[in-house]
């Protein structure tokens, strides 16, 4: 863990956060500025700087991809963009990777514009 990453501290619950999963190796909550009328967060709770270094543990990141599906499939019905930036040009702000569930189909039906 990273004393100075809001992640970090989000895993270690020092910082609160909607938390929508749990266990060992990663934690997934909702994002307080949501894009999209569903947008939550997967990161691994491990501490690496973005997805090409969470490459490095395949286990790993095919775990951190395999939540976001069935968290997907649970908040939009499976209809969903996995989206990680790598690098402040590309819009990663908090350096510590993470997947961003964003759909705008919801289980209720509910289909909202972007």
């Amino acid at each position: 863990m990273t004393a100075n990453c809001i992640f970090c501290q989000i895993v270690c619950k020092q910082i609160p956060a909607k938390v929508v999963y749990e266990d060992e190796d990663v934690m997934a909550f909702h994002d307080v500025n949501p894009e999209a009328a569903v947008h939550i967060l997967v990161v691994p709770k491990k501490h690496v700087k973005n997805v090409v270094e969470l490459a490095d543990d395949e286990k790993l990141l095919a775990k951190v991809v395999r939540i976001a599906g069935q968290i997907a499939k649970k908040t939009a019905g499976g209809e969903f963009k996995l989206l990680f930036n790598t690098g402040e040009s590309a819009g990663q702000s908090v350096f510590h990777a993470h997947g961003h569930i964003l759909s705008n189909k919801t289980n209720d039906g509910e289909v909202n514009a972007i």
